[in-house]
């Protein structure tokens, strides 16, 4: 029996890697997609949601827009490593879809879509976690109809937007507070330690791109994200981070997780947005999140190839 899943991203060119992961993969029923301000404006990352499901053949899937800002604080405008419109500046070689945004905003689909599943739902939040956090607060009673929360974002030992703090918790940390720390869905998170660790290399997308035209365009998407990549590796290839937690989402248990207590720092300092990890034992919390920090990282990177290799052949 199929996992229902939910996306809920900010694409973003490892973003694009996930959705196809997850159109890709038997195990899972891609049900919905919500988007999110992120790695650019709201209105870029569902004209690029939309676009990327006409490319894997999903129009089917019903796409709500949410959140344009944070909780609190306006979120700082800085430049992308993904590019001036999320994709390295390539989104216009996707197809248009075949029909808009749903009339539904992110709430209001993500409220519908759990109360009408006959099974747990699964949602992976791979971008700021405000609709996440709007949903849980304005919906309480529809905790249980959720199986899990698989989050990408977080850095254990520090960040990639500031030295303490990953891009996704720090563009919104009062509402990953509320998600991480304050509520009580079971939350595997998928931090930055081990999504960089497991970078592909340019001759991976090389050979990616010569399996289907499918896999061809979405690895045309890549050539700013790459570039900013080379930098921050200091080798030739790129993080695709969003796409290591739609894995475990479809092979739970894929990730090496371990639970450990967490908070996250709201304060308006140098630390904001950090991720808190007490890794003390003897600690007692009321607490803990699954915190995936190990996995074969070949056998992740073979993974991703297969399925994401076949798409050609699926459509």
């Amino acid at each position: 029996m199929t996992t229902p899943l939910i996306i809920d991203t900010d694409p973003g060119v490892d973003d694009a890697f996930a959705l196809a992961l997850a159109a890709a993969s038997p195990e899972v029923d891609l049900i919905g997609v919500t988007t999110v301000f992120g790695n650019v404006s709201l209105e870029n990352t569902t004209r690029n949601a939309l676009r990327l499901l006409a490319l894997l053949g999903r129009d089917d899937v019903p796409v709500g827009v949410g959140a344009s800002r944070p909780l609190v604080h306006p979120h700082p405008h800085l430049s992308s490593a993904h590019g001036a419109d999320g994709l390295s500046g390539y989104a216009d070689t996707l197809p248009w879809p075949t029909r808009g945004p749903d009339p539904r905003d992110a709430v209001t689909l993500l409220r519908d879509l759990l109360d009408q599943a006959d099974r747990p739902v699964t949602i992976v939040p791979i971008g700021p976690l405000t609709n996440i956090a709007l949903l849980l607060a304005a919906h309480p009673g529809l905790k249980p109809k959720i199986g899990r929360l698989v989050v990408m974002g977080g850095g254990v030992n520090g960040g990639n937007i500031t030295a303490t703090a990953e891009f996704n918790v720090w563009s919104d940390p009062e509402a990953a507070r509320r998600v991480l720390v304050e509520e009580d869905v079971p939350t595997t998170l998928v931090p930055m330690d081990l999504t960089r660790r497991c970078a592909v290399s340019s001759q991976w997308l090389t050979d990616l791109a010569g399996t289907s035209p499918v896999a061809r365009t979405l690895v045309g998407l890549t050539p700013d994200y790459l570039a900013t990549y080379r930098r921050f590796l200091g080798w030739d290839g790129m993080a695709v981070h969003d796409a290591v937690a739609v894995a475990e989402a479809v092979r739970p248990g894929l990730l090496g997780g371990t639970p450990f207590p967490v908070d996250v720092d709201c304060s308006y300092g140098p630390n904001r947005g950090a991720l808190v990890v007490d890794r003390r034992r003897e600690v007692d919390a009321p607490k803990t999140l699954d915190i995936t920090m190990e996995a074969d990282l070949d056998g992740l990177r073979a993974f991703l190839f297969e399925r994401l290799g076949a798409l050609g052949v699926r459509q």
